[in-house]
This record gives C-alpha cells, structure tokens and sequence, in this order.
C-alpha cells in the first residue's frame, strides 16, 4: 500500500483524527474513539491496526509525563496480566477472525457490562449495609482485563473496556487518567512487536506513524488545559455515555 498516496481529504481525515487521539489520551474521555474508524476507513481494517499503533503510543508517552503522579498501581498491576493474556490469544487470533464480528461481540460485552455495573448500583443503593465487592473479585478483574487485551489487539478497541473497570472500581478523575495512561503505554509497548510480526508494523509504516504520532502528541499536551475545568459528576457521566456509544458502534 502507498501511504503517502493518500488525498487531500484522507490528510485532513488522518491529522484530525491524531489530534483527536492525543485529546483522549490526555484526559478527555473517549475524544480518540472516531479515530479507529478514521484510519479504518483511510487506510483499511486490518493496516489501519499497525499504522494506528505507534500513533497511539506517541500520546501515551506525553499523558505518563502529565499524569505520571496520579496512577494508582494497585489497580494497574491487577489488570495488566490479564490483558497481556489478551493480547497473546488476540495476536494468535488475529488473521481467523474477522473483525467486525469481533467488535460485534465485544460490543454486546461492554452493553451487557454496562447494565450489569448500574444494576449492582441499585442493588448497593437498597443494601447500604453490604460491602461493594464485585469490581475487587477475581473474574471481575481478569474477564474485563482479558477482554480489553483481545479488543486492544484486534482492533485497538480497549479503551472503552479499561474505562469500564476503572470507572466500576471508583477511581477519582486523576486517578483514572494517570492509572489509563500508563496501562495503555504498557499494553501497547507490549503490542508492538506482535504487530510487528504480523506485518502489520514496519518500517514503512512507522514513518507515517511517527509523524501523526506528533500530532496526537501536540493532542495529549494541550487536553489537561482542558481536562481540569470539568468536574468530577460531568467527568463520570462523559466517560459511561462514551461506553454506552462505543459498545452499539462496535456492534452497528
């Protein structure tokens, strides 16, 4: 594929959607989920996977210096092996498995997640005496972090899953923004040289990458200007509402 023989239009398309990535990254719920599309559509499904990689790691590696303080690592390093995990099967699975039938079913997941999280809400509302344990059991924990490791590997798709945990186990806005950053640094350090081998990441591609990878860098910069003026309930709410929107767009 020539990557350099894009239009005009596809060059708008590409930089707004770099841009748009760094925002997210950089603390603006979900401002990057249009982007898997963007580059699906300019670049194919399965390329736009690798091209869109190394963009993302770009802003991942500002969104650490900006929030680096704010992780909390209890939370990090329970979901991490479980995603890996993910990661590993995605990888096995990723030539077998059409793609749109697999962001069909991880979208279903994240709906049925969804009313799940709000149910038990409920539930602790009318039982205020019983302990909130779920988001701490251990299948809670290793079936959302597996999840989001097929998701991010198929398809780059595991924000809305890593939102889902993080937001279902109470962390305060730095705190889920910081905790994000590093995990998605992490995971797509990881991803790197399975894509790679896959023939999805060379070094062709990696000097498209680079440069939209500057400009969702430029994204991730200027987002916590932003980030901080929204308060925490507008935050929470944002965050479920892009779920929500993520999961029928997976599926549709």
């Amino acid at each position: 594929m020539d990557l350099y023989g894009l239009s005009p239009a596809d060059w708008i398309l590409v930089i707004v959607g770099a841009l748009l990535i760094g925002l997210g990254k950089g603390g603006l719920p979900g401002a990057g989920n249009i982007t898997i599309w963007i580059f699906a559509e300019v670049f194919g499904a399965k390329p736009s996977v690798g091209i869109l990689l190394p963009v993302l790691t770009c802003a991942d590696v500002v969104a650490i210096l900006v929030y680096r303080r704010h992780a909390d690592w209890h939370h990090l390093l329970r979901l991490l092996p479980p995603t890996l995990f993910g990661v590993i099967i995605g990888w096995l699975l990723f030539d077998y498995i059409p793609a749109s039938v697999f962001s069909a079913v991880i979208g279903f997941m994240l709906l049925i997640m969804t009313a799940l999280h709000f149910f038990r809400l409920w539930l602790l509302q009318n039982n205020n005496d019983k302990e909130d344990k779920v988001p701490h059991n251990w299948w809670f924990v290793n079936g959302t972090g597996f999840a989001g490791g097929l998701a991010t590997m198929l398809a780059n798709a595991a924000g809305p899953v890593a939102s889902f945990y993080l937001m279902a186990v109470k962390l305060p806005k730095f705190a889920f923004i910081g905790t994000s950053a590093w995990f998605f640094f992490i995971v797509n350090l990881f991803k790197m040289p399975f894509q790679a081998f896959s023939g999805n990441v060379s070094f062709s591609t990696l000097k498209l990458s680079l440069t939209l990878g500057m400009i969702a860098a430029l994204g991730a910069f200027i987002a916590p200007k932003i980030v901080q003026f929204i308060p925490q309930k507008w935050f929470s709410r944002a965050v479920w509402a892009l779920i929500i929107f993520a999961g029928f767009r997976l599926i549709f």
